[in-house]
């Protein structure tokens, strides 16, 4: 196995369980951050997560979400966009992974997935050679708003970081379930009558004496 981008890195769409077997590049008391473009039918993030290969038991971390608008190089990670913070590390290695997340994305478009270890301590994160798509690291333990990195790491390289992405529903209601703390979009509905099973096709609600359409 090997760091992939779409398969263990980067938007993917669902997450990976094997070991990707890179490189090791310790990683401590620093806010990292790594790039890739979302899927052209993504429009949110419900899932992120990175590898730990060694180290880091009960330890704390955060995971966010930057823009690509860097001011001190073009394209690199600027505004924060989104975070989850507080989070331990379970186990000595493998998968640490942040679920029930709804963030919301722009389909085609660059972001940089961020990851900070709020505790001294070392953890070592796998990453290929040359075969990446940027990543970089600031001395942090927080997310600062913007990143502000003076200088790109490395345009050719990324950690094992993933983000589970999901499309729009095909048929949109406008209308989510909690399943398992993970929001799920409702691609259509149905009310029995008679039984018989009937497509929904509108459904509106009254706020303030007003009828509001929910789709």
């Amino acid at each position: 196995m090997a760091v992939v981008i779409g398969t263990n890195a980067g938007f993917v769409e669902s997450n990976p369980t094997a070991d990707p077997q890179g490189s090791n590049f310790t990683m401590s008391n620093r806010a990292w951050v790594c790039h890739d473009t979302s899927p052209a039918t993504a429009v949110k993030i419900t899932e992120v997560g990175f590898w730990v290969d060694s180290g880091g038991a009960n330890e704390s971390y955060d995971v966010g979400l930057y823009a690509a608008d860097g001011a001190v190089v073009p394209g690199e990670a600027g505004t924060l966009l989104e975070e989850s913070t507080g989070h331990n590390v379970s186990g000595a290695s493998g998968w640490q992974r942040v679920t029930g997340l709804n963030w919301s994305i722009d389909s085609s478009t660059s972001y940089w997935l961020a990851v900070t270890l709020t505790s001294v301590i070392v953890t070592n994160e796998s990453y290929p050679n040359d075969t990446g798509t940027g990543e970089d690291y600031i001395s942090d333990t927080s997310f600062p708003d913007p990143y502000g990195g003076a200088a790109l790491l490395d345009a050719n390289e990324t950690w094992a970081t993933y983000a589970v992405w999901e499309a729009a529903a095909a048929e949109g209601t406008n209308t989510q379930i909690n399943i398992g703390d993970d929001w799920k979009a409702i691609a259509a509905m149905q009310i029995n009558i008679g039984d018989v099973w009937k497509d929904v096709a509108g459904a509106q609600i009254n706020i303030g004496d007003a009828w509001k359409e929910i789709f």
